[in-house]
């Protein structure tokens, strides 16, 4: 008897029964649609029609009659249960022995990969065997890679190795004993070979099924992975209990240096034609027709430098302003970093701000009811519409780049990808005099070496703001002159010495650099780094909006002062540095970089350059100090 939000299981198999139940519970805890009811009962029919005593007992005849006798759907359905069951109903060593891993057997689930590994294309035991236990190790390991790269690098190498060895070894080289050392050297050189004449690889495919060319990257990757899978056989013992020879373990070489190619930054034409509004109009229009977001997200890319994902997992509620300042709040998933805050433009505030109320608009429609707290703090900001019935589950990669390569191709600019934004936004900051330290920070890299391949992106443009942006200090006899004259430009050695992080070889100090080489080379400072009154001090575009700050904070003391003179004292002693101001802002106009220089506070917060400012100063403190107080306290604000 059938009743209204019941499924009648009566008559199944217990096992069968208890699969069907951990189905449907199973297919609840995912951020999917649903399964109608009426499917599951027409499924339990014909189990209990044909025997069947278990989901696992169906094959493709018995899928053949269910789809006729029920739906596509049930057999999906069939399909999809048993691929969760199948982690129970098999262990790690039976696994090992038929081939395959599955990673959910080591609580591990790879993004966006399949949780089941297949090795059975290694055709030797031993090897197949070698190349599962090392995987494994990698899983169990606390280190283990959230991406899937490690895995199928090592995959392709077993691959390469056994198709080789099942072409040239005595036996199919499924005698590990019968290996030397020339089968080795052959397999290095063949590999070498299809690098240099660009050839197909041995077993390896691409997209579609299409042999992958061997390439410089992909040996690489193949003498690396097969080079630490054998020496850790060595050192675990396991080499000597196979009679793997020492000498076809040695044989391997080295990959030697691997190629590692940097994007380049988008150029002026390219960028202005990603950012023309016509250009981005056809993108929402023709490869966003349901309103996704995708022009959205393109723009907040190309204002923050922010990574595609990044932008693409924010959360509804990732906006905010706080003291008046619009601010966004995002994860950097890949180093770990998370709610970092971000200053933005008003614009693309006001933009994101419009994306809320659509896809607060979209779950509305869904659902016939506005989400709850609840919902709204794990609601993506750019939802899937697939499947997604909570909000939750923000819009692939792939799903942009769909979108995204055919409008670059209809641009007709060339090659691009999106990632490039991040780069030119990188040079936009070198050019207007950051440091390294400051790119990093912003761009949220680890280290200072994960930033470092953006200089080269520069090189010239770096070179010739260098030659006219940086301007004396207010210790020196004309405060604020540029320190070359277009005719006496600096060499490259004497710019990199300058610039704090182009080499290393120099010194970052309060507000500017020094220049002092002794400094420079590590000794220690003769004036006991009195840098603002050192006439080896000078001053850089990435540090006008200090010295503004710092010229407002002179007029509000010499503006409170009790009495004229006190006044007066204080302007005659921030004269220099007034000077130098002026004369960097000058330099900064003259080159057009004025405007660079002052958006860098428009793309972090206040404490961009973690320099903190205290206007706590009052007049009176310099009248009851006198006049050597006045002189005490005026260096210390200096």
């Amino acid at each position: 008897m059938l009743r209204p939000a019941q499924v009648n299981l009566r008559g199944l198999h217990p096992l069968l029964r208890a699969e069907i139940k951990w189905g449907m519970f199973a297919y609840t805890q995912k951020a999917h649609g649903r399964w109608e009811l009426v499917t599951w009962q027409g499924l339990a029919n014909f189990a209990r029609e044909h025997g069947l005593r278990s989901l696992t007992d169906t094959g493709p005849e018995e899928e053949r009659l269910l789809q006729k006798a029920v739906s596509r759907e049930a057999v999906h359905i069939i399909r999809a249960v048993t691929d969760w069951l199948h982690p129970l109903y098999v262990t790690p060593i039976e696994t090992r022995e038929l081939g395959y891993i599955l990673t959910e057997h080591f609580g591990r689930k790879l993004t966006g990969r399949s949780t089941h590994m297949d090795l059975t294309g290694v055709s030797q035991r031993w090897l197949r065997d070698l190349i599962w236990d090392h995987l494994v190790a990698i899983l169990r390991s606390p280190s283990c890679p959230r991406s899937g790269g490690t895995f199928d690098d090592m995959r392709r190498a077993g691959l390469e190795l056994s198709t080789f060895l099942e072409l040239q070894a005595p036996a199919g080289g499924h005698d590990p004993r019968a290996l030397t050392a020339d089968h080795m050297h052959q397999f290095v050189a063949d590999q070498r070979q299809r690098e240099r004449d660009g050839l197909v690889s041995l077993a390896a495919r691409g997209v579609h099924g299409k042999p992958s060319i061997v390439t410089a990257n992909t040996r690489q990757r193949v003498f690396h992975r097969t080079r630490r899978l054998l020496r850790g056989a060595l050192e675990s013992g396991e080499a000597e209990r196979l009679g793997l020879d020492r000498a076809f373990i040695a044989a391997m070489p080295a990959p030697g240096r691997m190629i590692s190619r940097s994007r380049q930054p988008f150029s002026d034409d390219v960028a202005r034609a990603l950012a023309d509004e016509t250009n981005l109009s056809r993108l929402a229009e023709t490869h966003d027709t349901f309103d996704r977001g995708l022009r959205d997200a393109w723009e907040t890319i190309l204002v923050t430098g922010r990574r595609c994902g990044e932008v693409l997992q924010l959360r509804l509620d990732c906006l905010g302003r706080y003291g008046g300042l619009p601010m966004l709040w995002h994860d950097q998933t890949k180093v770990g970093n998370y709610d970092q805050a971000l200053r933005i433009p008003e614009r693309v505030h006001q933009l994101l701000g419009v994306r809320q109320q659509k896809t607060l608009t979209l779950f509305e429609a869904r659902n016939n009811r506005p989400p709850t707290a609840e919902e709204r703090a794990h609601m993506a900001l750019f939802p899937t519409n697939i499947r997604n019935r909570d909000g939750r589950r923000p819009l692939s990669y792939k799903w942009f780049h769909k979108g995204f390569k055919p409008w670059i191709d209809d641009l007709d600019i060339g090659r691009g990808v999106p990632h490039q934004a991040r780069h030119s936004l990188a040079t936009s900051l070198l050019r207007a005099g950051a440091t390294l330290t400051h790119v990093r920070r912003y761009l949220g890299h680890v280290s200072e070496r994960m930033a470092e391949h953006y200089i080269h992106l520069t090189q010239s443009d770096l070179e010739d703001v260098l030659q006219h942006l940086w301007v004396a200090g207010p210790g020196t006899a004309k405060p604020g002159e540029l320190l070359t004259e277009p005719a006496t430009p600096l060499t490259r050695e004497q710019a990199q010495a300058i610039a704090v992080d182009l080499s290393r070889r120099s010194t970052p100090a309060e507000g500017g650099f020094c220049t002092f080489q002794p400094v420079v080379d590590g000794d220690a400072c003769p004036w006991n780094l009195d840098c603002h009154n050192c006439d080896k001090f000078v001053l850089s575009g990435a540090d006008l909006l200090y010295w503004r700050r710092k010229r407002e904070q002179w007029r509000l003391l010499a503006e409170g002062a009790p009495d004229d003179t006190t006044a007066d004292y204080l302007h005659r002693y921030f004269e220099p540095t007034a000077r130098a101001i002026d004369g960097l802002e000058k330099a900064l106009a003259g080159l057009g970089l004025l405007d660079d220089a002052l958006a860098l506070d428009l793309r972090k917060p206040q404490d961009y350059f973690e320099r903190i400012w205290s206007t706590a100063f009052r007049a009176a403190d310099l009248a009851d100090a006198g006049s050597e107080g006045a002189d005490d306290m005026a260096g210390q604000v200096a």
